[in-house]
């Protein structure tokens, strides 16, 4: 069972969750506090999830998850709701980098991912979901104001009751003055491909490289507690497997440039198109008067 499976399975099922994406990280900046104990009782791995409850209406979840050395349990540390989530800053919109910063209400985490790979998954998964989610915010907002425009108050008059027009329409437009719309979360210095430009091809290649970067860790942790002497014919099997891995990175690196590339002249030539046809249907007009 991997990591992001028994976090599932040990914190966010029982608690009629589903979680969406978790990666491993550490913190950029680690803060240094005296009394705390150090050394190996000290050690920990980090976690940010991200989920959502099955229950309605739908919340979504950032949650700070650790695992301290020697446990094999998980403890939930810290949990904030998306709207406490201000900004997710991807620090280079130019290339890969394992780097992020998230800013919530009167906290700024700096984090670095263990990977390029998984930062770039938990991004466009954050970022899908939260787009997800302010949408149907705004959906169900304006079901209840349709709702509240149709039923209008009854005036009680002399013999009968007559419905009065006239009192709904201010009750509704004081009602929407004094609403505030959340502020919804901003994702800045992230690449396109992780957020307008997302697709599903981007998701798959994520994934590819967030597994094997995770099997060449495992071979490469196998690898350093298996003992060195006598065994030279597994040092040779770990060295080539770690080859045929990295290889397999570098061919997915390049397949996926190969296919950014090919989705930015996909639009260029969608866009070429649509003037092409604007073009002639100009002429077309032009000439059938």
């Amino acid at each position: 069972m991997s990591i992001q499976s028994a976090i599932n399975k040990e914190l966010f099922i029982p608690r009629d969750e589903r979680m969406l994406v978790a990666v491993e990280v550490s913190r950029r900046k680690r803060k240094r506090m005296s009394f705390l104990p150090t050394g190996a009782g000290g050690d920990y791995n980090t976690f940010i999830c991200v989920s959502v409850t099955n229950t309605r209406p739908h919340q979504l979840l950032i949650t700070k998850v650790k695992q301290f050395g020697g446990s094999s349990t998980f403890t939930k540390r810290t949990q904030w709701t998306v709207e406490k989530l201000r900004q997710v800053n991807g620090i280079n919109p130019n290339k890969d980098c394992p780097e992020f910063d998230l800013v919530f209400d009167g906290a700024v985490d700096q984090w670095v991912a263990s990977s390029s790979a998984e930062k770039c998954l938990f991004i466009q998964i954050l970022y899908h979901a939260c787009k997800t989610y302010w949408e149907g915010k705004v959906g169900s907002l304006g079901k209840v104001v349709r709702q509240r425009s149709q039923s209008a108050p009854l005036e009680v008059g002399a013999g009968r009751s007559v419905p009065s027009p006239v009192p709904a329409p201010r009750t509704l437009q004081s009602r929407r003055k004094s609403y505030v719309p959340p502020r919804q979360t901003e994702f800045i210095n992230c690449q396109p491909k992780l957020t307008a430009e997302a697709c599903t091809m981007n998701l798959v290649i994520f994934r590819c490289k967030v597994f094997m970067n995770r099997l060449k860790n495992r071979m490469v942790a196998n690898k350093s507690r298996s003992p060195a002497r006598g065994q030279p014919g597994q040092r040779v099997t770990g060295s080539t497997l770690g080859n045929v891995v990295h290889r397999m990175n570098v061919a997915l690196g390049e397949r996926g440039d190969k296919l950014s590339l090919t989705e930015d002249k996909t639009v260029e030539l969608m866009h070429k198109a649509q003037q092409f046809a604007d073009t002639a249907h100009k002429l077309a007009l032009k000439y059938s008067k």
